[in-house]
C-alpha cells in the first residue's frame, strides 16, 4: 500500500511520491543519518526477482551518468535523489549531440559490465544541470559476452521466463519483440529510437495499437529524419539508421564505437568562427607535416614491400592549397570525381581554385603532392587503361586521353555530349554512356562509336548510363533512368544479347574482386557478393562506408583498384542560411534554418519564399514553400529524384519546378496552393522534338505578360544556353546560343528586356539583350559579374561581382546604364553556376534575401583504404 509522508523504511523517512509502476513506487526520502534527499523505491511485494537484478545491476555500476544506488532493504532500494526534468524532444544538435554521447557512455560503463539495461527510453533518462542520468535498471539483465563465455563475475543469470517479453514495446529490438536473447546491440536499438526521438520530437515506430507498433518495428523503417527536421546532419541520419537496424548484426557493434562517432560528428559540424580563415594554414601546415612523415615513410612501405594479408590501412588526401575537389558542372548536387588507376598505385581527382573551371591532378601513392595535369581544364568522369598507363576523361563533349606521366592529349571521339560515365576495359574497348543516350562501345585508339545498348520504348527507358566492364570483357554494369519500374541498376553484354535486372538503385555501381558489387544506398556505400559469370547477386548487402557523395546524375565517387584499393569522398556540400540583409549589408534576420538551398524565389508579393532544400540522406532536392508572414513551412514538391528550380508565375498563383520524377529533367507546373495536379510544361519527348539535346533544363523566369517560359539548357558541347519556350504553342526556340555559356535569363519587369550572364570574353559578365531579339545589347557589368535581378519597377538591376560583392547599377531611359556600385560583401558560395541561387532582391530593392554561408567548407578529404577486402574475412 502507498506510504504516507512522515513514515519511515530504516533510517529512510518518507516525504513525498514520486511516481509508481509495475515493478512499485517511488518515494521522495531524506536519510536522517546523513541528513540528505534520496530517492526510495518501493516493492509490492518482498524483494522480487526483478528487484534483485536492480540492485545487482546498479551496484555494480559507478558512472556520472547513471543513477547512483545508496542502500538496498528488505523490499526497497535507495539511489541518489535526481532533480530534474524527464529527456524530452525536439531538442537543439548541440544538447542532442551532448546528451546522445552521455548516454552512450553510461551504457558503454554498463555493457563492460556485462549489463543490458532493455528498458532504454526517454521516461528513464533524466536531465540534471551536469548532463543525463539514466535511471531504472529494472529489467536489466548479466549478459555472456558473444565472444565466448564472461568472466564468473558476469556470468548470465536466467531471470525471464520462456517466451516473456520484458521492455516497453515502442523501444524494444525485434530480437526483444521475438522473446529471443537480448544483449549490448539491443540497447542500441532502443538508443537508436530515443536519439530519433531527442531530433524530431516524434516516436521513431508509432501506432494505434500494439499490433501496429510491433508490427512497424519488425517491418518497416521510421521515417528519415530530414522529413520531420529537413536540415537534419546526413552524418546524424546515417547513425540513427545503423542503429534502428533489423538485424543486431548490422548495427553498431558498442555504445563506444556509437560515442566516437558522434563526437566526430559534433565536432566536424562546429560552427567555424568569422575570424577563423587565416586558422586553416596552421591546419594546412599540420596535415602538410603528418602527410610528408607518414607517406614518405609508411605508405612508401606500404606500397613498396609485401604487406600482411589480413593488413587494413586508411590515410586521406586532401585537395592542393587553395583548391577544392571538383566534380560535374551541370548536376544540381554534385560529388568528387575519382579514379584509382587499376594498379593502385596512383590516382586522379578534379580540383578547382575558386571561381576557376575544374582540372585534374594526378598523385602517386608514394609521393605527397598532387601535381595537375596540364590541358584538362573542365575534365569530369577520369577513367585509367587496363594498364595503368593512360588516363581517359571527359571534356567539351569529347572523349581524351593523355599519358599517365604527361604528354600530349589525344582525342578519343567527339560529339558525344555531356559525360555520363565510362569504363576502359581488356582488348582496349572503352565504354562511354553521354547525354541521354544509350551505352556506346569505342575503340581506345579512336573510331567510330557504336551502341550496345538501346532504349526499350515500352518501358519508358530515358537514359543508359555509368557503364562498368567486368573482368571479362564482354559483359558490363550500367544504369538506367526512365519509368519507375524500369530504372536501377543492369548487367549488360558487348554483343547486345544478355541484359539482366540487378538492383532497383540510382546509383554508378563496380566490380571488385574477389567477387562484390559496390553501390551507394543514401549516402552509406554497401557491399554485395556477385557472381560475375551467372551475373548474380547473392547473399545481403553489407556497409562498407558511411557519408560518400552521391551527385543526381546517380555518380558515386568511389573507385577501387585490381590490388585491393577502395578510394571514397564525401559530398560535395553548399550549407548556407537564407538570411534578409538591407542596402548598407546589415544582417536583419534569417527566414530559415541552416541546409543546402540549391535556389529559391520570393513571390511576387514578397509574402511567400519557395525553396528548393537538399535532402542530406538521398542527396536530391526537394521543394518547400514558406509564408513569411506566419513564419511556417510546408512541402511543396517530393520524389525519389530532383525537384528544384522554382519560380512564380506573375500572379503568385503557380509555381514552375524542374523534376526528374520521369527519369530525366523535365518541366512542369502546379498550383501554390498545393492543390490540383502537377502540369507538365516541357516534356523529355518535346525536348527531342526540338533537338535540344539537353542534359538539364533550368527555367529561371516567367514572363510579366505570363506568355513565355525563359530557362537555361546544359549540353556537353556548348555548355549552357538560353532558350525561351512560348506557353501557347509550347514549341522551344533557342534564344541565345554560342560556344560560350549564357545563363541567368531574366525579364525586366515590362517584358522588354532579358538579363542574363555570358562568359564570351573569357569571363562572366552581365548583359541586357532586347526581348525580342534584336541587334541591340548591352553589357552590363564593368569588371565581372553574375546571376542578375531586376528591381521591380525595373529602375535598378543587381548582380554578384567575381570576388561576391553585391553590385546595383541604375537604369535609366533608353535604356541607360549606369556605373556599377558595390552594396556590401555577401559571403555566397564561391563559384559561377547556372543551377545555384545566391540572392533575390525585394519588391523595393531595400532588402535582399542572400544564401549566407554560416562558416567556410570543412576540407572534404579523399579516403583511401589499402586491402579494404581483408576486413571481410574478419
Amino acid at each position: 500500500m502507498p506510504l504516507d509522508a512522515g513514515s519511515r523504511l530504516g533510517p529512510y523517512e518518507i516525504l513525498a511520491p514520486i511516481g509508481a509502476g509495475g515493478m512499485g513506487e517511488v518515494y521522495r526520502a531524506r536519510d536522517t543519518r546523513l541528513d540528505r534527499i534520496v530517492a526510495v523505491k518501493v516493492s509490492a511485494s518482498e524483494f522480487s526477482e526483478r528487484f534483485e537484478r536492480e540492485a545487482r545491476a546498479v551496484a555494480a555500476l559507478n558512472h556520472p551518468h547513471i543513477c547512483t544506488l545508496h542502500d538496498v532493504g528488505p523490499n526497497y532500494l535507495v539511489m541518489e535523489y535526481i532533480d530534474g526534468p524527464l529527456l524530452k524532444g525536439p531538442l537543439p544538435l548541440e544538447q542532442v549531440f551532448k546528451y546522445a554521447a552521455q548516454i552512450c557512455d553510461a551504457l558503454d560503463a554498463a555493457h563492460g559490465k556485462g549489463i543490458v539495461h532493455r528498458d532504454l527510453k526517454p521516461a528513464n533518462i533524466l536531465v540534471t544541470k551536469s548532463g543525463v542520468k539514466l535511471l531504472d535498471f529494472g529489467l536489466a539483465k548479466w549478459s555472456r559476452s558473444r565472444a565466448g563465455a564472461a568472466p564468473a563475475a558476469t556470468e548470465t543469470i536466467a531471470l525471464t521466463k520462456d517466451n516473456t517479453i520484458l521492455g516497453t514495446l515502442q523501444y524494444m529490438s525485434p530480437e526483444q519483440l521475438e522473446a529471443k536473447d537480448a544483449d549490448a546491440r539491443s540497447d542500441i536499438f532502443a538508443f537508436g529510437a530515443v536519439l530519433y526521438e531527442m531530433v524530431t520530437g516524434k516516436r521513431a515506430f508509432a501506432g494505434e495499437s500494439q499490433a501496429s507498433v510491433t508490427a512497424a518495428i519488425m517491418e518497416r523503417q521510421p521515417p528519415p529524419l530530414t522529413s520531420v527536421v529537413p536540415v537534419a546532419s546526413p552524418s546524424l541520419e546515417r547513425v540513427v539508421a545503423k542503429c534502428l537496424a533489423k538485424d543486431p548484426d548490422r548495427r553498431w557493434q558498442s555504445a563506444r564505437d556509437l560515442k566516437d562517432e558522434l563526437e566526430w560528428i559534433a565536432g566536424a559540424g562546429a560552427p567555424v568562427a568569422t575570424a577563423a580563415a587565416p586558422a586553416r594554414k596552421p591546419w594546412r601546415e599540420y596535415a602538410a607535416w603528418i602527410l610528408t612523415v607518414t607517406l614518405l615513410g609508411a605508405l612508401a612501405a606500404l606500397y613498396l614491400r609485401p604487406r600482411p594479408a589480413a593488413e587494413i590501412s586508411r590515410f586521406v588526401i586532401y585537395p592542393p592549397e587553395k583548391t577544392v575537389l571538383a566534380g560535374s558542372q551541370t548536376a544540381t548536387v554534385t560529388a568528387p570525381t575519382i579514379a584509382l588507376s587499376p594498379d593502385g598505385r596512383a590516382i586522379v581527382f578534379a580540383a578547382s581554385e575558386a571561381g576557376a573551371r575544374p582540372m585534374l591532378w594526378l598523385r602517386r601513392m608514394d609521393e605527397v603532392a598532387a601535381r595537375p595535369v596540364p590541358g584538362t581544364e573542365s575534365a569530369q568522369d577520369p577513367i585509367w587503361s587496363p594498364d595503368s598507363r593512360w588516363v581517359g576523361f571527359f571534356s567539351e563533349g569529347k572523349l581524351k586521353k593523355i599519358p599517365a606521366g604527361g604528354g600530349p592529349i589525344q582525342v578519343v571521339s567527339d560529339h558525344l555530349g555531356e559525360s555520363r560515365g565510362g569504363s576502359w576495359g581488356p582488348g582496349d574497348t572503352i565504354l562511354v554512356s553521354a547525354g541521354n543516350s544509350p551505352i556506346y562501345s569505342i575503340p581506345s585508339a579512336g573510331g567510330k562509336a557504336t551502341p550496345v545498348t538501346g532504349f526499350d520504348a515500352s518501358r519508358q527507358e530515358k537514359s543508359h548510363r555509368w557503364p562498368h566492364l567486368l573482368p571479362d570483357g564482354r559483359h558490363f554494369l550500367f544504369t538506367v533512368r526512365g519509368s519507375p519500374e524500369a530504372s536501377g541498376v543492369y548487367a549488360g553484354s558487348l554483343d547486345g544479347k544478355t541484359r539482366k535486372f540487378l538492383l532497383h538503385l540510382d546509383t554508378s555501381t563496380q566490380y571488385v574482386s574477389p567477387g562484390y558489387l559496390l553501390f551507394l544506398e543514401g549516402d552509406t556505400l554497401l557491399a554485395q557478393a556477385f557472381d560475375a559469370q551467372r551475373l548474380e547477386l547473392t547473399g545481403q548487402a553489407f556497409s562498407v562506408a558511411a557519408q560518400v557523395g552521391h551527385s543526381t546524375y546517380g555518380y558515386g565517387p568511389v573507385s577501387v583498384s585490381q590490388t585491393g584499393t577502395l578510394a571514397y569522398a564525401g559530398p560535395i556540400l553548399h550549407r548556407g542560411r537564407l538570411t534578409w540583409f538591407d542596402r548598407a549589408g546589415n544582417s536583419l534576420e534569417p527566414v530559415n534554418d541552416e541546409g543546402d538551398y540549391a535556389d529559391f524565389r520570393l513571390s511576387p508579393d514578397d509574402n511567400r519564399l519557395a525553396t528548393s532544400l537538399v535532402n542530406p540522406r538521398r542527396g536530391f532536392p526537394d521543394i518547400w514553400l514558406t509564408d513569411l508572414t506566419r513564419r511556417s513551412t510546408s512541402l511543396f514538391e517530393s520524389t525519389q529524384l530532383v525537384n528544384a528550380g522554382p519560380v512564380w508565375s506573375p500572379d503568385g498563383a503557380r509555381l514552375l519546378f524542374r523534376t526528374s520524377r520521369n527519369g530525366l529533367i523535365e518541366i512542369f507546373q502546379k498550383s501554390a496552393a498545393g492543390g490540383g495536379s502537377d502540369e507538365p510544361v516541357l516534356t523529355d519527348a518535346a525536348q527531342r522534338v526540338a533537338h535540344l539535346g539537353a542534359i538539364n533544363v533550368l527555367p529561371t523566369d516567367w514572363s510579366p505578360d505570363a506568355a513565355n517560359i525563359v530557362y537555361t539548357v546544359t549540353t556537353g558541347e556548348s555548355g549552357y544556353d538560353i532558350w525561351v519556350l512560348p506557353l501557347a504553342d509550347k514549341k522551344p526556340v533557342r534564344f541565345l546560343g554560342s560556344p560560350a555559356d549564357e545563363m541567368h535569363g531574366n525579364f525586366s519587369p515590362d517584358g522588354r528586356f532579358l538579363a542574363y550572364t555570358s562568359n564570351e570574353t573569357g569571363r562572366y559578365e552581365v548583359y541586357v539583350q532586347t526581348f525580342p531579339q534584336s541587334e541591340r545589347r548591352w553589357q552590363v557589368s564593368t569588371s565581372g559579374g553574375y546571376e542578375p535581378r531586376w528591381r521591380r519597377d525595373g529602375r535598378e538591376i543587381y548582380y554578384l561581382s567575381e570576388d561576391r560583392k553585391l553590385m546595383a547599377v541604375s537604369i535609366g531611359a533608353g535604356p541607360s546604364f549606369g556605373v556599377p556600385k558595390p552594396l556590401f560583401q555577401t559571403r555566397v558560395p564561391v563559384g559561377v553556376s547556372a543551377l545555384r541561387t545566391n540572392y533575390v532582391p525585394a519588391r523595393d530593392g531595400q532588402r535582399f534575401l542572400i544564401n549566407t554561408q554560416t562558416s567556410d567548407p570543412p576540407p572534404n578529404p579523399i579516403t583511401v583504404v589499402l586491402n579494404w577486402a581483408a576486413s571481410l574475412k574478419q
